[in-house]
């Protein structure tokens, strides 16, 4: 009887997409975000663009902002005017 070594299909990747379809439904809703950086820092728009590595956050009277994805803390809806606004705080932690 000879013993087969299984082998295994490695770690989960860890990516479900569920972060994809959130920002891609902040980004059509225009939803007002709040986004904390790495250092503390809280900067306020909506997410105009995104990919794999980064964020376009669009601000009204002040500059556009592309944001590294691995410098961003946490999302949160900040419930300020939108072209579409829903009341909620929902949050989204960067891996």
């Amino acid at each position: 009887m000879t013993t087969r070594k299984r082998q295994g299909k490695g770690a989960p990747s860890g990516e479900t997409g569920q972060e994809s379809l959130y920002l891609k439904s902040l980004s059509e809703r225009h939803v007002q975000v709040a986004m904390k950086l790495r250092d503390g820092e809280i900067v306020t728009g909506w997410i105009e663009y995104f990919d794999d590595m980064m964020i376009r956050l669009t601000r009204e009277g002040k500059p556009n902002l592309f944001v590294y994805k691995s410098q961003i803390r946490t999302i949160t809806e900040h419930g300020g005017v939108g072209i579409s606004n829903v009341g909620s705080h929902d949050e989204v932690t960067a891996r």
